[in-house]
């Protein structure tokens, strides 16, 4: 029993470390689209129902091209909520992380509904390709 227990503590500790998320700069080109396609099943998948990743597209909420960087409520011709407009959020990496995690905890009165995404590394997915829309 006692070498059964050391083995699949052994086995946690290098599955830990291959699979620990790293981070995008240290990556390879080839980590980088892998992780970028990784991002764009995400969106597909949890955003693009309601947000266009082309400029030339109408979606029901903004575009996200172009967001991070960008001072939240700011599309022009979208009708954002008093929240998103008055709130100062600059669309950096960290906030869309705490947006992607929980929404309305970051802007109670947003009228933006979804599921919130809690894992990490679904979340370094979707970052790495939001930032890819340029």
């Amino acid at each position: 029993m006692y070498h059964f227990v050391k083995l699949v503590a052994a086995a946690s500790a290098v599955a830990f470390v291959c699979l620990a998320p790293v981070a995008a700069s240290a990556m390879s080109p080839a980590g980088n689209e892998a992780m970028n396609k990784a991002g764009e099943v995400m969106f597909d998948h949890r955003c693009r129902s309601c947000h266009a990743d082309d400029p030339a597209r109408s979606s029901y909420g903004p575009s996200l091209v172009g967001i991070v960087g960008r001072k939240a409520g700011t599309v022009e011709g979208f009708a954002y909520s008093d929240a998103m407009k008055s709130s100062g959020i600059v669309w950096t990496e960290d906030a869309l992380r705490g947006w992607i995690s929980d929404n309305t905890g970051v802007m109670p009165g947003t009228r933006m509904k979804h599921m919130s995404i809690s894992d990490k590394t679904e979340q370094d997915f979707l970052i790495t390709y939001l930032k890819s829309l340029k």
